[in-house]
C-alpha cells in the first residue's frame, strides 16, 4: 500500500505533483472515516454535530483556543472561543438523556503545529452513559485494528517505529511506567489525597541526570519526564495503554475508587504517538468547579491570560449519569495506518503558514 512522503514536498501541496502523491493517503483517510462511522453505527451510538463556537473553550492550563467576536443584531460584540474539543456540548446531551454518542469533527487549538500537530484537526470524540471505563478502551483498541485492516496493512508505522495493532496491548498504570523507563516513584512525590510535592520530584529528576529549572511546579516537572523518557517507547511492537493518571493530572476525571492519587483516566499509545485520551467522568459540578478555577489560575500564572467557564455545563454535570469519555486524533490514526511521516500528508487542505 501506498505510504507517506519521505520528505517535505518543495512545492505547495496544490501543485498536480504533490497532490497525485497524497491522493492515495487521502482516498485511505476517506475509507478509514467511513470504517469509524459504520463502527459507531454497529454499536448503537447516535452520531450527533456539536458546533465550534462556545463561550468557553475548555478550562486545561496548557490547551490555547482561537477566539472571534459575535457581532448581534443590535451591533454589541461578545467574543466566542472554537472549541478545543467537543466535550462541553455532549456532557450536556448526556445530562439532557442521550445514552451513547459519539462526534466527528473539527477542533482548533493555537500554539500547536509540529509533525503531529495542526491548529485545525479532525477529533473522533464518544461517550457511553453508565457504562465502565473498560468499555471505551476497548472501544480504542477495535478502531485502531479496523483503521489498520481498512488501510490494508498490518502493522501500524510512525518513521523508525512499528506497531502490530492485533497484538495483545500492554496496559501500564502511570506509576509503573515513571517507575520502569524513568526511574521515578510518582508516589513518593504525592500523599494519600494526591496533592503534589514538587521539590521531591525535582529531586528524583536530578538523581536520574534530568535537568530541573529554578521554582517548577510538579506539573511540569511530571509532564517533562513524560514526553522525554516515557512517552518514546510507548506503543513500540504493540499498542499501549497508559492508565491510572495522577489526579492532579486529571482535572475532568473521577478518582479511582480505593486511592485518592490516582483518576481513572488513560491516553493509547501507538509507535510513540498518542492517540486517545479517555476517562472516567467527573460528574460533580462542585469539584469540577474547583478544578477548573485551579486550572485557569495556573494558566493565569503562565500565559497571562484565562477562559471562562462554561456555567451552563457546571449546571448540566449533576444530571449526568456515571460515564466513560474517549477522545481520539482521527488525522493521527490515519497517520499511522499509512505510514505517514507528517499530518499534514493526511489532510486533504492543509491550514497555510506555522511551523512545519
Amino acid at each position: 500500500m501506498a505510504r507517506g512522503p519521505a520528505s517535505v514536498p518543495a512545492s505547495p501541496w496544490w501543485t498536480p505533483s504533490v497532490h497525485a502523491d497524497r491522493r492515495p493517503l487521502l482516498l485511505a483517510r476517506n475509507r478509514i472515516e467511513a470504517a469509524v462511522r459504520g463502527y459507531f453505527a454497529d454499536a448503537d451510538f447516535v452520531l450527533v454535530d456539536p458546533p465550534g463556537l462556545q463561550r468557553s473553550p475548555g478550562n486545561e492550563t496548557h490547551l490555547h483556543a482561537f477566539s472571534t467576536l459575535a457581532i448581534g443584531n443590535d451591533g454589541a460584540g461578545e467574543t466566542l472561543y472554537l472549541h478545543t474539543s467537543p466535550e462541553f456540548s455532549m456532557k450536556k446531551l448526556l445530562a439532557a438523556g442521550e445514552q451513547r454518542i459519539a462526534a466527528i469533527g473539527h477542533v482548533w487549538r493555537n500554539r500547536e503545529r509540529s509533525a503531529l500537530h495542526h491548529p485545525e484537526f479532525t477529533m473522533l470524540e464518544w461517550y457511553r452513559a453508565e457504562e465502565p471505563y473498560d468499555a471505551v478502551i476497548a472501544d480504542c483498541i477495535a478502531l485502531v485494528r479496523r483503521a489498520a485492516q481498512v488501510a490494508g496493512t498490518t502493522e501500524l508505522r510512525f518513521r523508525d517505529r512499528g506497531c502490530d495493532p492485533l497484538a495483545e496491548p500492554e496496559r501500564l498504570s502511570v506509576a509503573d511506567a515513571f517507575e520502569r523507563h524513568a526511574g521515578i516513584s510518582l508516589f513518593e512525590t504525592m500523599d494519600a489525597e494526591g496533592n503534589t510535592d514538587a521539590e521531591a520530584l525535582a529531586g528524583q529528576m536530578r538523581g536520574r541526570g534530568l535537568d530541573v529549572p529554578r521554582d517548577p511546579t510538579w506539573s511540569y516537572l511530571f509532564s517533562r519526564v513524560l514526553v522525554e523518557r516515557v512517552e518514546p517507547v510507548l506503543g513500540n511492537g504493540r499498542l499501549t495503554v497508559l492508565d491510572r493518571y495522577p489526579a492532579a493530572e486529571a482535572a475532568l476525571a473521577r478518582r479511582v475508587p480505593g486511592d485518592r492519587r490516582v483518576a481513572e483516566r488513560f491516553e493509547l499509545y501507538g509507535c510513540g504517538v498518542e492517540l486517545a485520551n479517555g476517562f472516567g467522568e467527573l460528574t460533580d459540578p462542585v469539584e469540577q468547579r474547583r478544578r477548573f478555577r485551579l486550572e485557569m489560575d495556573e494558566k493565569q500564572r503562565l500565559y497571562g491570560e484565562t477562559y471562562p467557564l462554561d456555567e451552563d455545563l457546571l449546571a448540566a454535570l449533576s444530571l449526568m449519569r456515571p460515564t466513560s469519555g474517549v477522545a481520539m486524533g482521527f488525522d493521527r490514526l490515519v497517520m499511522l495506518a499509512v505510514g505517514a511521516r507528517r499530518i499534514e500528508d493526511v489532510l486533504w487542505v492543509p491550514v497555510v503558514g506555522g511551523a512545519q
